[in-house]
């Protein structure tokens, strides 16, 4: 796959490349946060056409995620952003989804800069954009998808536009997957206080409990498959739920960095991961998952210069996720603050530890690793002493183990 960074002007234009003078393609549009099988969908459709229409298959992605853009801007006077901005809502880092995206063998991926300027550009004349110098002839998007200044180019008034004009077709996949639920309208991360995997509030529940809880919560329609419900699934330690709408277990890839190291005083030792943390955090609490070494290298590819192409290769990191790999091994994962010490030693940073269940001595320090959730295990709880805390570790290992095996 070939990617391409693109930055719009002050105004908003972008310098589109010419992909071939005689090659079509089909295009598909969006910011494929957390790439779920929503997304999934889609981009396998706009590859399976391209493959019969001997045309090239291309995704424009825009980073930074629009949400951030303009919630940015309606809290600071209709400002921009600062350049480098962590988001810490972003389900995945941009290199995560170029991954995901390189696996579903597209050819092209346009990682185009989405600023104001250029959200304030009508559909029209962004398709016109597509058409004139992407060659797109066939626009894939999902059944909800909305485009342009004020999000008027619903997929209705993009259909009417490709019936009135003829340059384009618009192929709709029905990409809403089982439907909708409710999430709490300012939903917050709230940590589980049972042991175990969360249930959903709804099971089972009536017609009548259905309202009754969706005007306490203040509850708003949202797909099941859409980055929303994940980031608040994830929230709420729903792991299992969050997984089965991405079709993968979701993960987090950050630097391993020396901690206290008390871990290794108790007979756990583990993989602290710096602040830098790339992808969303699960809410605090002790997990079920795998780690995976990915070398002595950064996680984060770095910024592009715009309009070079580059060739994306996503197999050396593939190789080290396979289900097999030496490279990965099941691990208890523990989001939190440490209450069991943090009175004694006044640190109060929320953290990121993952103990390996391997008998092998691992030594990850400044490697890059990919943390992945598979199940909650229980919330964190400060416990009476060092003893109380390994036996609870050593049920959690325990625990672990049926849930990855």
């Amino acid at each position: 796959m070939k990617t391409i960074t693109l930055t719009p002007d002050a105004n908003g234009m972008v310098d589109w490349p010419t992909l071939s003078n005689d090659k079509k393609s089909v295009v598909t549009i969006g910011a494929f946060d957390g790439m779920h099988q929503g997304h999934q969908a889609v981009i396998r459709r706009v590859v399976e056409l391209a493959g019969k229409e001997q045309s090239f298959s291309v995704v424009v992605l825009f980073d930074p995620r629009p949400a951030l853009v303009h919630g940015y801007a309606a809290g600071h006077d209709g400002q921009e952003p600062p350049a480098g901005m962590a988001d810490t809502q972003a389900l995945t880092s941009v290199d995560e989804r170029l991954r995901a995206i390189s696996a579903l063998d597209v050819d092209y991926t346009l990682i185009v800069r989405y600023t104001l300027a250029f959200a304030a550009k009508s559909y029209r004349f962004f398709l016109g954009q597509m058409v004139g110098k992407l060659g797109m002839r066939t626009l894939v998007l999902g059944s909800d998808a909305a485009m342009g200044a004020k999000r008027e180019g619903d997929v209705r008034a993009i259909r009417n536009l490709a019936l009135a004009t003829g340059v384009f077709q618009l192929d709709v996949v029905d990409d809403l997957g089982p439907g909708e639920t409710r999430v709490p309208m300012n939903a917050k991360p709230a940590m589980p206080t049972e042991y175990g995997e969360p249930k959903d509030p709804l099971e089972g529940a009536t017609k009548a409990e259905r309202r009754a809880w969706s005007k306490k919560h203040q509850a708003k329609a949202v797909r099941v498959w859409s980055s929303t419900n994940v980031r608040y699934l994830l929230g709420q330690g729903r792991i299992k739920d969050a997984d089965a709408i991405l079709g993968h277990a979701h993960a987090v890839e950050g630097t391993v960095v020396h901690g206290e190291e008390r871990g290794r005083t108790i007979g756990f030792p583990t993989a602290n991961l710096s602040e830098n943390v790339q992808g969303y955090l699960p809410v605090d609490g002790v997990y079920a998952g795998w780690i995976i070494d990915l070398g002595e290298r950064s996680v984060d590819a770095g910024p592009h210069a715009d309009g070079v192409s580059r060739e994306y290769d996503s197999s050396s990191i593939d190789a080290r996720t396979a289900e097999h790999s030496p490279y990965r091994w099941p691990a208890a994962i523990s989001i939190g603050t440490k209450p069991t010490f943090n009175e004694a030693t006044g640190l109060h940073e929320r953290v990121v530890e993952a103990y390996a269940v391997t008998d092998d001595w691992l030594d990850l320090y400044g490697h890059a690793v990919r943390v992945e959730f598979a199940g909650f295990l229980r919330p964190q709880v400060k416990f009476g002493s060092a003893d109380e805390l390994v036996a609870e570790l050593k049920r959690n290992v325990e625990e672990t183990k049926t849930l990855t095996a």
